[in-house]
Parts: C-alpha cells; sequence; structure tokens
C-alpha cells in the first residue's frame, strides 16, 4: 500500500511540505523495489532516500532556527532516523538472495510508519509557529518575495552535493 500526501501532513511551510512529499514518493519507490526484490535498486534508492534526508533536515533546521524554534530534540529525533535507515537499508541489502516473502513484510510498513511518524511527531510540533508566517517563508527572504524558491533550490543543491553527508566518507 502506498503512503500518500495529504492536507493533514502539511507542516504549514512550502519547503518542508515539498520536502517530505519527495520524501514520500522515494519510499513508495523503495517500497516497490523491496516488492519487485530488486536489491541493487534498494540500495541506490536508499543511498538516494539518505541523501534527500540530510538536505530536508537542513532545511527543517534553517526554518526552525530563523523562527526561533527549540531544535534540539528534533535534531537527536533526525539523527536517530538516518540511523535507522541505514540500518534498514544494509539489512535488506544483505539478505538479498534469502529473501522470502514473510522476510520482507515488515520493511514497507516500517517505512511508511517511519515518515508517517516523522512528519506528525517530530514536524508538527512547528506548524503552530509556521502557519503564523507566509506559506512560502525561507529564511533570509521577505514576506512576499517570490525568489524564496531559488534561495531553497540553491541552498538544497548544496546541501546534496556539496557537503559531505552522514553515510558517504
Amino acid at each position: 500500500m502506498k503512503l500518500v500526501w495529504t492536507k493533514e501532513l502539511s507542516a504549514g511551510n512550502a519547503v518542508i511540505d515539498s520536502d517530505h512529499k519527495n520524501l514520500i514518493a522515494l519510499i513508495n519507490g523503495i517500497e516497490h523495489a523491496i516488492r519487485a526484490r530488486d536489491y541493487s535498486v534498494i540500495s541506490q534508492a536508499f543511498e538516494l532516500l539518505e541523501g534527500w534526508l540530510c538536505a530536508h533536515f537542513a532545511n527543517e533546521e534553517k526554518i526552525a532556527r530563523a523562527v526561533k524554534f527549540d531544535f534540539s530534540k528534533h535534531k537527536h529525533a533526525q539523527q536517530y532516523s538516518l540511523r535507522e535507515l541505514q540500518y534498514l537499508r544494509n539489512e535488506l541489502v544483505g539478505k538479498k538472495d534469502i529473501w522470502s516473502e514473510s522476510a520482507l513484510k515488515p520493511y514497507p510498513h516500517f517505512l511508511r510508519r517511519w515518515m508517517t511518524e516523522h512528519i506528525i511527531k517530530v514536524d508538527m510540533p512547528m506548524k503552530p509557529m509556521l502557519q503564523a508566517l507566509d506559506y512560502k517563508f525561507w529564511p533570509g527572504c521577505k514576506e512576499g518575495e517570490t525568489n524564496y524558491a531559488a534561495g531553497y533550490a540553491a541552498s538544497l543543491y548544496l546541501q546534496i552535493f556539496d557537503t559531505p553527508t552522514p553515510y558517504r566518507a
């Protein structure tokens, strides 16, 4: 069963919501690869997911700091999430030739539950602060400016391609 974005999952910010939509699509892709038992795609998809998560977490931190949201628990939850997903990827790829239907069954459920819990439990506490701002708020841009997306895109590019991520040496 695919994970589907709904308005109830909105954190109240275009950047965070867009990141979440992309992460949901990646998780759905991983679920498809698991069902197809394509371990090479699973490994690549998890690496892509981890890269997007690092960028997303950096975006959340930048926004949280700009709205003066206490980020300490949030950051801890993010680091734990990355370790959990890395463990899951290693476990799945390690079982590449010995997958049984019953052995694979919990993984898609875990990923859907993880993503939903991340949004609801970790990100939603920021929502009241974000709703007080323009939906397209991005730190450093004035309310109503349309160039927030350019700043966000540049930031995202740098996060993905120019900074080391926790899963790469």
